[in-house]
């Protein structure tokens, strides 16, 4: 009887394993396994039908640990447990079930299909458990919870996208799955073009598959969706505290050319008095799109211009491609050839492809090499003062979007083609560039923005989601996709605030700018042949919104560079899914609703289409206040909202303490010496870490920073402003403490009774400057007058005890 070779085929009956100090290695009639451990909530599953295993050694910088697990035998069962996890795997087919330790099912594969190859095509098959939700997957579009969903990870340069599209840029093999009140977290490490079905087209199965290669994923289960991402990135790294100046306003045009409209650019911020930290050069900086070169007509003094721009409070961020103009004339490319650092042909012949400078070679970043020279080459650059890069082309893209299948690619020595290496390119070229500025200035942050990479891009670029178009639902689903990242371990994302492609109104800029003030990379940019996208492009009243919403950021400063702080320790986002805090509250994946985030951890934010003056938001559990008002609400309830051009529906979750700073023009100007603490009544005992540094070296690295602990017991009525620690100056001197839904009281510091100061500012004015509404116009209230108090900080800790009038 032949064999019907359309049948999947399974791994087969266990015919052999032994116990290793990390898990438990085996092999069954048909494939070679692997468990290990890499931590007590982390399993790693490793399949192949080969001798020997093909990894990925660029994702995961995670080693297993020994001696951390039991193990247990049955009839039907080998079974190894941690603390977190029980895993079973059946014999007679392995397939796996993963329980946690009290017996609760996490996920089970399918018992007679769980593993399987068709052809080269691996797969895992999933059980859909009841309700099950699906989060994550990175730079992907559509809505919050991906069931019924299908999704394919291949790095694509997809220009004006529909917000409905994929693949994408980027590509991220992690999700998480939630139900019955349980989180758990599967990140496949397979560096091939992968599906994830997550039910789409039947009711029985969510599945991952790979083109090639073996299956090897990571399975993480934990407490809390915070919890498992939080593993993950332990996996995958964290990212690093970023430079304070990247946190600003940024300003980026395809192009600005000459040096003189660049010169003007600047001023111009400055003269109107809007903050701002950055000003991009795109490729018309270059001599005839040639990476690593300036034209000399229309920037003939570079060096020169980057001084008078630093002089302003602007640094300077150039793009870079990957693709290297094959001419016998450009040093660059005869370097690189005589070194034999570029993609090839299996016979040796470079790979050549058409980007912006014609024929194009591209260097192999999976090659060492290629990365030590490419990195080298930036001190073109540094030495004239470039203090960030913009990598942008790095799918990689060619005309024609097709790269053959059979170039070759280094992979560290092992060997690969196109087929396994591309998705990780981008991520390779981001490291190059990310690595050659610490190699060029090795006590400077370095900065680098990606469009393309793989999991683990976190630890060397922020990312942004490429070619969006100037519309409003571009602009929600760009909310979405950085969302997703930050559920994703990529915490540092944006989008062109107000669309590559196409032509921005006012309305949509004034509306787009107010949101993208919460985004974590606060970035606006549009095409040739658009209109401009700077704040005072569209008229004096989306100017003026825009002016605010720029001022209130550098207001949040201290509050985003807080958070920045505790996503490098924690892996946890600064733009946070409400799926991260109320997973299981269905509300939050309504489509009305799943735009909603939390900034900072404390502010939510509703997005609002530009086209409306009233919409619907959802308040989840707990009470909360409105930001520009200070009105009281209560949660867990959905609520139709004023939101006239000027009024973003922002909100401050009850027990929050907000710190704010003094407005200057950019993130290193000389502050007040005054932080403001914003206290909003709420119940329990709440935290505020106020971290500071220089924001531009590596010093903190080494103990040069301050901290403190602001810790509110609100039961008590007891607010403790902890120690300075750290070895860095504070540059803050005074603390005024702004009391928000408290009653008439007075306070205590260290014993002594002070009054509260009643002025006369409104808690409108305090936060964000705005002007007040025409009377009539909207029924919108501004507060009435904030109590605050005025404490002189000092080294030690200092407490505030607040006592009701008699």
């Amino acid at each position: 009887m032949k064999k019907n070779k359309s049948l999947p085929q399974i791994p087969g009956q266990i015919d052999s394993f032994h116990l290793t100090p990390t898990g438990l290695l085996g092999a069954t009639d048909n494939c070679i396994f692997e468990i290990m451990v890499y931590a007590e909530n982390t399993f790693r599953i490793r399949v192949s039908k080969h001798k020997e295993w093909e990894g990925n050694p660029y994702s995961v910088i995670a080693s297993p640990i020994e001696n951390s697990y039991g193990f247990e035998e049955d009839d039907r069962h080998l079974i190894l447990k941690t603390a977190n996890i029980h895993l079973f795997l059946r014999k007679d087919n392995l397939s796996l079930i993963f329980k946690t330790s009290s017996g609760q099912m996490l996920s089970e594969d399918d018992p007679d299909v769980g593993i399987n190859w068709l052809g080269t095509e691996v797969s895992c098959y999933k059980k859909l458990q009841e309700w099950e939700k699906f989060i994550g997957l990175g730079e992907k579009t559509g809505r919050l919870n991906r069931y019924g969903q299908s999704y394919t990870h291949w790095n694509t340069d997809h220009f004006g996208y529909g917000v409905d599209d994929d693949p994408l840029y980027l590509s991220i093999p992690f999700y998480m799955g939630l139900h019955h009140g349980l989180a758990y977290g599967i990140f496949f490490d397979n560096t091939h073009k992968t599906t994830f079905n997550f039910g789409a087209g039947n009711n029985r199965y969510s599945y991952f598959s790979a083109e090639d290669g073996d299956l090897d994923y990571y399975f993480i289960h934990d407490e809390s969706v915070s919890q498992v991402l939080s593993a993950y990135t332990r996996l995958t790294g964290q990212t690093p505290l970023p430079p304070k100046w990247a946190l600003g306003y940024q300003q980026c045009r395809y192009s600005y050319y000459p040096d003189k409209d660049v010169m003007r650019l600047a001023q111009t911020f400055r003269e109107k008095s809007i903050p701002g930290d950055v000003i991009y050069l795109d490729i018309h900086y270059m001599e005839k799109y040639k990476v690593f070169t300036f034209d000399k007509e229309t920037f003939p003094d570079p060096a020169g211009l980057i001084r008078h721009l630093k002089q302003l409070g602007f640094r300077v961020v150039v793009i870079l491609d990957p693709g290297i103009k094959a001419d016998e004339s450009y040093p660059i490319y005869l370097e690189g050839e005589s070194k034999s650092l570029f993609l090839n042909y299996p016979n040796g012949e470079h790979y050549l492809g058409q980007v912006w400078p014609g024929w194009c070679t591209f260097p192999d970043f999976t090659l060492p090499e290629a990365r030590a020279w490419w990195g080298e080459k930036l001190q073109f650059y540094t030495e004239l003062g470039v203090d960030g890069f913009w990598t942008d082309m790095n799918e990689p893209a060619t005309w024609g979007q097709t790269v053959p299948n059979l170039v070759q690619f280094d992979f560290e020595g092992t060997g690969a083609n196109h087929r396994k290496a591309r998705n990780m390119y981008g991520m390779q070229m981001a490291r190059s560039t990310r690595e050659g500025q610490i190699q060029a200035h090795s006590n400077a942050r370095p900065f680098v923005l990606t469009r393309s990479g793989f999991a683990g891009i976190q630890r060397y670029a922020a990312v942004w989601t490429g070619d969006n178009v100037s519309s409003d639902e571009h602009m929600m689903a760009g909310i979405r996709l950085v969302n997703s990242m930050g559920i994703s371990g990529v915490p540092f994302a944006g989008y062109d605030i107000g669309g590559f492609v196409g032509n921005c109104s006012p309305q949509l800029f004034a509306r787009w700018i107010s949101i993208a003030a919460f985004c974590p990379l606060f970035r606006a940019h549009t095409m040739v042949n658009s209109h401009a996208s700077e704040p005072w492009s569209f008229g004096e009243e989306v100017e003026s919104i825009a002016r605010n919403y720029i001022r209130l950021r550098y207001k949040l400063m201290p509050a985003i560079y807080a958070a920045f702080y505790k996503s490098q320790e924690t892996g946890l986002p600064v733009a946070k899914s409400l799926a991260l805090e109320y997973p299981f509250d269905d509300t939050v994946y309504n489509g009305a609703y799943d735009n909603q985030y939390l900034f900072c951890e404390q502010l939510l934010i509703a997005p609002v289409e530009s086209y409306k003056t009233i919409t619907k938001i959802y308040l989840p559990e707990g009470d909360w206040y409105h930001l520009f008002s200070g009105k009281k609400l209560k949660g867990g309830n959905e609520l139709l909202w004023e939101c006239p051009l000027n009024y973003l529906p922002v909100f401050v979750a009850a027990g929050s303490i907000l710190p704010m700073q003094s407005v200057g023009q950019h993130t290193a100007a000389v502050s007040d010496g005054r932080i403001k603490w914003h206290v909003f009544k709420g119940k329990g005992v709440r935290e505020q870490i106020l971290y500071e540094d220089d924001g531009i070296s590596n010093a903190h690295q080494n103990g040069d920073w301050a901290k403190r602990i602001i810790q509110m017991d609100h039961d008590h009525g007891v607010l403790k402003i902890g120690a300075l620690e750290g070895d860095y100056s504070s540059n803050y001197r005074q603390a005024r403490i702004y009391f928000h839904g408290f009653q008439d009281q007075l306070v205590e510091i260290e014993g002594n009774r002070v009054k509260m100061d009643r002025t006369n500012v409104a808690f409108l004015d305090e936060i964000a400057e705005f002007d007040p509404l025409p009377v009539g116009e909207h029924e919108f209230q501004i507060c009435a007058a904030v109590p605050s108090v005025t404490v002189t900080l000092t080294a030690a800790s200092q407490t505030l005890t607040l006592k009701g009038i008699e």
